[in-house]
This record gives C-alpha cells, sequence and structure tokens, in this order.
C-alpha cells in the first residue's frame, strides 16, 4: 500500500482546555494508528487571534498534525472532527511526494 503524506491543521475552540487539548490529540493519533498511518508529527502552535469570528470566538487555539496515510484514513479522520463539537474548523492537505522530486529525467 502506497502511503501519502498529509497535513491537517484545526482550530480549536478558545475554552477549551490544556488536558482536553491532549485528549484530541491523543485520540487521533490512535485514530491514525489503528487504521494504518504512521510518522505521526503533531505541533501545537497555540492561541491565536481570528481575523474574522468563527462561532463568536475571536480568538481559538491551532493544532497542526503531519502523518501518512491513505486517502480513505483522511475522509475518517475529518469525518470525526466534523462532529467534534470542540473543532471549530479543520483543513487537509495532500504533502508532495519526496520521491517525484528526486528522480532525474
Amino acid at each position: 500500500m502506497i502511503l501519502n503524506t498529509y497535513e491537517i491543521v484545526y482550530i480549536l475552540k478558545p475554552d477549551v482546555t490544556e488536558d482536553k487539548n491532549l485528549q484530541i490529540v491523543g485520540e487521533y493519533k490512535n485514530l491514525i494508528y489503528k487504521n494504518g498511518g504512521k510518522n505521526i508529527f503533531v505541533q501545537h502552535r497555540g492561541r491565536r487571534h481570528l481575523s474574522y469570528n468563527m462561532a463568536q470566538y475571536y480568538d481559538a487555539i491551532y493544532v497542526q498534525m503531519r502523518f501518512e496515510g491513505n486517502g480513505t484514513l483522511t475522509k475518517m479522520i475529518e469525518k470525526s472532527m466534523r462532529f467534534n463539537e470542540n473543532i471549530l474548523r479543520y483543513l487537509t492537505v495532500k504533502q508532495k511526494s519526496s520521491l517525484s522530486e528526486n528522480i532525474i529525467v
């Protein structure tokens, strides 16, 4: 199975505690591992002021996750994030493959 590299950035409500934030990150890491993902890298980007209001919030907590997986896994994660009441928004980006950059024609 070919694994692609994906990056997901999600925005949490500002009233989410640090413990709840770590619990959410742990849930998504477990979901990725259980479904064949690997090389998970998580960065907490911290609380930032929003350019515009989202659900009447002026600031939010940003979390960035990078992992290797397939398209089915990303769909599963996005569905889970859609129904998570603590997540305001999320964005998934497929990273360029490093193998195609090293091929010389």
